[in-house]
Formats: structure tokens, C-alpha cells, sequence
């Protein structure tokens, strides 16, 4: 005789079934070198960026803030 869920006195199911879990998303150096070179058989160039440099654009606004007094008379 197979189980039977466990149910609530409603009659729904407790819980939910448990999910899968994914595989983990695993590199090694040697399948990063193999893309590296195929990238670069290909046609491509690796582009080197200055440290400090960020590909994102600023969302920030710049707010000029000023402290102390402005008046020059005491």
C-alpha cells in the first residue's frame, strides 16, 4: 500500500513538495583557459580597464553641499 501525503484536518496538503536542487555552477581554470582561447582564436581581444574604472554609468546625482556660514560679518 503506497503512503499518503501528510494532510491537515481541511484536507490540504501540509507542505509543498520539496524542489530540486540545481547543479552548482562550477569553473575550473582549465575550462576557463579553454574559453579564453577559443575567444581569442576567434577574432576577439581582451580589453584591459584601468583599475577605479567602473562599465556602469552613475546613477548617483552629485549634490554640492555647502557647510558654515556664507556671511562675512560678525
Amino acid at each position: 500500500m503506497a503512503s499518503k501525503p501528510n494532510r491537515s484536518p481541511a484536507g490540504k496538503p501540509t507542505r509543498a513538495p520539496a524542489k530540486k536542487k540545481q547543479p552548482a555552477a562550477v569553473e575550473t581554470s582549465e575550462t576557463i583557459a579553454e574559453q579564453t582561447n577559443r575567444f581569442l582564436k576567434s577574432g576577439n581581444k581582451i580589453q584591459y580597464i584601468q583599475s577605479g574604472i567602473s562599465g556602469q554609468p552613475s546613477m548617483a546625482v552629485n549634490k554640492h553641499i555647502k557647510l558654515g556660514n556664507k556671511s562675512g560679518a560678525r
